[in-house]
């Protein structure tokens, strides 16, 4: 069998317990993302959910310990643009090299939270 994948629909990634004020802080007002309505049954786990595009992030909370390698990567239009705006906003960022004609960058939130962000090369 063949499992036929349609899109993404969500990701998820994770602050810290009691966070959600500066998770707003960095997601909606920072970053521009729209924070859409959780499920009434799913507020009592804390978080909130914004959406990119067509694609929800699910900002879940929980006791965040070590780095990892998770990471949603988005292409954007203006990349430089883009990575001056963040650094003129104090927010830290890693240079990578460009792979299958895209050029890229990665940043993070608060909590290390890594997001890769891309352009085509044409």
């Amino acid at each position: 069998m063949k499992i036929q994948f349609n899109r993404l629909n969500h990701i998820q990634i994770c602050i810290p317990t009691g966070e959600e004020t500066k998770g707003r802080e960095f997601y909606c007002g920072i970053l521009g993302l729209k924070e859409i309505e959780k499920p009434e049954r799913m507020k009592i786990n804390g978080g909130f959910w914004v959406e990119v595009a067509d694609i929800q992030i699910h900002i879940g909370t929980e006791d965040i310990k070590g780095v990892s390698k998770r990471h949603p990567a988005f292409e954007v239009d203006d990349l430089d643009k883009v990575k001056e705006y963040l650094y003129q906003q104090g927010i830290k960022y890693v240079e990578q090299q460009s792979v299958n004609n895209f050029k890229r960058f990665s940043f993070f939130d608060y909590w290390n939270n890594r997001i890769e962000l891309m352009q085509k090369i044409d």
